[in-house]
């Protein structure tokens, strides 16, 4: 490393001693060059002395002052080169002497890098012999795999011309039993297409009745208009009258007439109640002899596969799914002719517009007739054969099945329900206790606690949102009574009994004021609760002047004789009418 060291520091010696002594070079060159000028600047300058030419004399004087400058830096410049190429030179020769002194170690760097060099040819030769090793023998293991390959790939063919064999084969006998289900499906394409064809006739036919009946049921339509026209006109004509006679007499037109209205109203929905309540009851009639026919239609079918014993054995496991399906049907035929659907109605409130069911085809009645028999069979079918036609009193319990348990149990749930109805209809109601003490008071906490409505303007709607809070200390019930008689003709309230509400827990209901008369008015919205009955007062005002002054007593204090002494005082209306004073 240090030889290698003085060996760069001599060549950058020797590269600096050249470049300075390049620069010596061109320094000298450019003394002599100016050297010259200056000497033709002095011939010229004794040619025009003696001339007399005064003008060119003092130029070539500026001249010969500044060829003088630049020589006399030059000479300057070529002295400290000069000394700096010397300085470089003494280096460079201290440095050529120190590289002496290392000309053995020299020589025996050099032996021993020629000794390496051997060493890094010898091991090339090795590893070059190793890789020819290795590619002859990769070139053997290449021979022999594709020879393996070469046998693998006649093996693949001779088995891929034997599975080709195969295949031709299946597909032969596939092509003959797709014959055969193609001729099927065929077969029963055509069938279906033929069953389609005569239901879409049957449809064309049945639209065309629909077509002629739509036809007569517009000119119905059109005489029920007319008639409808009629007896609007005449409605009107009555009104006025009543109206007339009712400002004859002195009485609120307003109200009178808002009364008679909702008579009428009240009169046509009981009359459309009664016939939907008459329908109703024929209905589940029906329904009861249709269903009384199935059971003993399937009791006549299923009498010959009862036996003993498997009438023991299903009977004590399926009891309870028998008696459910007994006592279902009449539960809910009570419950769709209490509370009928909301389609049903529709369907009824659009009949006298859109037609009766004798106008609809015959074909569509047979069709939705036919769904609904089979619909009935497939819900008829028991899950255990042979239970239908069993004659079994069902209020009857074996001596066997009874349990004196169960038979408690019972009792005591009837007594309780009996004795809840009893306090419920008498209103008597059951204290509240709990280990801290006794609820008192009212079960039920209103927010707001007193429903007002305030200002109001005749012909206005307004809604209130009030909010209730189980108070009471264990779960209770709310369900809304009513309200007082005279807000029934303008108020309306929307209450959803939530069910069960624990201590704490709050329901919500809206209370609607439509007022039709402009008079002040009072009542309350009476609920009853699992604890007791309980109400919110209610209260209507109309619009009022309300004057009010901010002093009840003018002091004027101490004053003198003579002195003038006001006081200000302030007259408000707080109230939503407007009036006079003086």
């Amino acid at each position: 490393r240090n030889i290698k060291l003085l060996d760069d520091m001599a060549k950058e010696k020797e590269l600096v001693v050249q470049k300075t002594g390049q620069k010596l070079g061109a320094c000298q060159l450019r003394i002599k060059m100016l050297a010259k000028q200056l000497d033709w600047v002095d011939m010229k300058i004794e040619r025009e002395e003696e001339a007399g030419n005064v003008a060119a004399l003092s130029r070539l004087r500026a001249v010969r002052g500044r060829l003088c400058s630049q020589l006399q830096r030059e000479k300057e410049l070529e002295l400290i080169i000069d000394l700096k190429l010397n300085q470089n030179k003494l280096e460079m020769w201290e440095i050529e002497i120190e590289q002496g002194k290392y000309e053995v170690l020299r020589d025996k760097a050099q032996e021993e890098e020629e000794q390496l060099q051997k060493h890094y040819q010898e091991q090339r030769e090795r590893r070059i012999g190793k890789e020819k090793r290795t590619a002859l023998q990769a070139e053997r293991q290449r021979r022999c795999r594709d020879r393996k390959e070469e046998k693998a790939r006649k093996e693949y063919e001779e088995r891929k011309k034997k599975i080709l064999e195969d295949a031709k084969r299946n597909h032969e006998r596939a092509a003959y039993f797709l014959k055969q289900s193609t001729a099927r499906i065929h077969d029963k394409i055509a069938k279906e297409e033929e069953k389609t064809q005569e239901h879409m006739e049957r449809r064309i036919q049945a639209v065309l009745s629909l077509k002629t009946s739509i036809t007569s049921n517009r000119e119905k339509l059109q005489t029920l208009q007319v008639l409808n026209k009629a007896k609007a006109l005449e409605a009107k004509k009555e009104e006025m009258k009543m109206r007339e006679a009712i400002l004859a007499g002195g009485g609120n037109v307003v109200k009178e007439i808002f009364l008679h209205k909702r008579q009428l109203k009240h009169d046509k929905e009981e009359q459309a109640f009664r016939e939907l309540q008459k329908s109703r009851k024929i209905e589940i009639v029906s329904r009861i002899l249709k269903e009384k026919a199935s059971v003993d239609k399937q009791r006549g079918s299923q009498s010959h596969i009862r036996a003993t014993k498997a009438r023991g054995n299903c009977w004590s496991n399926c009891s309870g799914i028998i008696f459910n399906c007994i006592l279902q049907t009449p539960v809910l035929s009570q419950k769709s002719w209490l509370s009928p659907a909301p389609g049903s109605l529709a369907a009824e409130g659009a009949a006298p517009e859109g037609g009766s069911t004798e106008d609809i085809p015959q074909d569509v009645l047979w069709e939705s007739g036919d769904d609904e028999e089979e619909k009935e069979k497939t819900l008829l079918e028991p899950e255990f054969p042979g239970l239908w036609g069993q004659e079994y009193d069902l209020h009857k319990i074996p001596k066997e099945e009874v349990d004196p348990t169960q038979l408690a149990i019972r009792a005591l749930k009837k007594e309780m329900s009996e004795r809840k109805t009893e306090e419920f209809q008498t209103g008597t109601f059951a204290k509240q206790t709990v280990p801290g003490g006794e609820h008192k008071g009212c079960a039920f906490h209103s927010k707001p606690s007193c429903i007002h409505f305030k200002d109001f303007d005749v012909g206005q709607t307004y809604k209130k949102k009030i909010i209730l809070t189980n108070a009471s200390y264990s779960v209770n019930y709310c369900r809304l009574v009513g309200i007082s008689e005279c807000l029934k003709d303008f108020i309306s309230v929307h209450f959803d009994p939530p069910g069960k509400m624990s201590s704490g827990m709050s329901c919500e209901f809206v209370v609607t004021f439509k007022p039709m008369i402009n008079e002040s008015l009072e009542g309350e919205v009476m609920f009853v609760a699992q604890t007791g009955s309980f109400s919110v007062p209610l209260k209507c005002t109309v619009k009022s002047c309300v004057l009010a002054l901010d002093k009840e007593l003018i002091d004027f204090g101490s004053h003198v004789v003579g002195e003038t002494i006001s006081r200000t005082i302030s007259l408000t209306n707080s109230g939503a009418l407007g009036t006079t004073f003086r």
